[in-house]
């Protein structure tokens, strides 16, 4: 489900027709979050760590509003839930992309998860099975490198406005874990100020 914004009335008005002519809008931040409680649950519990981040940097993207815009069309929507179009890894060394839908309850989540990645590891496909859409956050791991900062490649004669947030090799500092986290935005719809808020709801989450 999605709604329409009126961007003549919108409080963005002018960041909107400001952003929405660079060639590139967007911009990125990287930081490193506290992963120690969500490592140590997922392997308690037998589950995957990839998929617990995932899941609660989801959670976080469907609590922050900012990260629910979307341009289609030069219009503006606002999405109900965003889903996740993660890079999964195969075998071979290669990788797909994948579509995992969102679910508030982590076991529901998995439900869907689960079977979804395994279908993009048992294809000889780039693309995922389905269309994506535009309520998606574009997500990577890199859990071979400690970034601390990194670009996208973009393909600029397609509209894009989706963020993209990308998870590096998690190291440790004394008893604590910590992981790179990457996040880009389209300046027309999300400014630093709600990155910080996304952030702040992710890290609060991996803490849990």
């Amino acid at each position: 489900m999605r709604k329409e914004i009126n961007i003549e009335t919108w409080n963005r008005k002018d960041h909107f027709e400001f952003f929405s002519k660079f060639d590139e809008p967007f911009h990125g931040i990287a930081t490193k979050l506290d992963c120690t409680e969500t490592y140590k649950a997922a392997k308690a519990n037998g589950h995957s760590f990839f998929l617990s981040y995932l899941h609660k940097s989801l959670v976080a993207v469907n609590r922050t509003l900012e990260f629910r815009y979307r341009i289609v069309d030069g219009k503006l929507y606002e999405y109900e839930t965003i889903n996740a179009s993660p890079t999964i890894n195969k075998k071979n060394g290669a990788f797909g992309f994948s579509h995992v839908k969102y679910r508030e309850d982590f076991k529901d989540f998995l439900a869907l998860a689960l079977p979804a990645i395994e279908k993009v590891r048992n294809s000889d496909r780039l693309m995922p099975p389905e269309e994506s859409g535009e309520n998606v956050v574009h997500c990577s791991a890199i859990p071979w490198v400690d970034f601390t900062s990194i670009s996208h490649a973009r393909h600029y004669a397609r509209p894009d406005s989706c963020p993209k947030i990308t998870f590096g090799k998690m190291t440790a500092d004394g008893d604590r874990l910590f992981m790179p986290v990457s996040v880009h935005v389209h300046h027309a719809l999300v400014d630093g100020y709600h990155v910080a808020q996304f952030l702040e709801k992710f890290q609060n989450l991996m803490l849990e």
